[in-house]
C-alpha cells in the first residue's frame, strides 16, 4: 500500500437499495451560494436609496401659501380643485419625496394644522409646498 485509500480504491461504487438516486439537476443546488449575511443586500439598497430633505419655506413663501389657501376656501367646494405639491416623509429614513397630485380641498382644520381633502385624506399643512388652483372646465 502506498496511499491511505489503496484498500478501497478498487471497490465498486455503492448504490443504495432504500434511497432513490438524486437527480443531477437537484445535486447542483447543493453547491449554490448562500447568503451568509441575510438582509445585507437590502440594507445596502436602502442606504443607497435617495431621499429629499424637508424644505423650509421662507416667511414670504408661507404667507403666499396661506393667501392662496384662504382664497381657495372662499370658493364653493366644487371650485376647490387644485394641484397640491407636498412633501411626503419617508417611513424608513430621514428625508422623503415630493409629489404633486390633483385634489379637491374640503376644509382646513387650523387647530390641528390639517388640510382635509374631499376623499377624506388629511394632509399636514406643514408638508404642503405649493397649491395651484385648477381652472374650471
Amino acid at each position: 500500500m502506498k496511499g491511505p485509500y489503496d484498500d478501497i480504491i478498487s471497490l465498486p461504487h455503492h448504490v443504495s437499495s432504500s434511497h432513490p438516486r438524486m437527480p443531477q439537476s437537484d445535486r447542483a443546488a447543493q453547491f449554490s451560494p448562500f447568503a451568509a449575511l441575510s438582509g445585507y443586500e437590502d440594507a445596502i439598497d436602502e442606504t443607497a436609496r435617495h431621499t429629499e430633505e424637508r424644505p423650509e419655506l421662507a416667511d414670504g413663501g408661507r404667507d403666499e401659501l396661506e393667501k392662496t389657501m384662504h382664497s381657495i376656501m372662499q370658493q364653493p367646494i366644487e371650485r376647490r380643485h387644485v394641484l397640491l405639491t407636498r412633501f411626503v416623509p419617508d417611513g424608513k429614513k430621514d428625508g422623503g419625496s415630493f409629489i404633486t397630485e390633483d385634489a379637491v380641498i374640503k376644509e382646513v382644520d387650523t387647530y390641528a394644522a390639517l388640510v382635509i381633502l374631499a376623499d377624506g385624506r388629511k394632509i399636514p399643512a406643514g408638508d404642503i409646498i405649493r397649491i395651484t388652483p385648477v381652472s374650471s372646465r
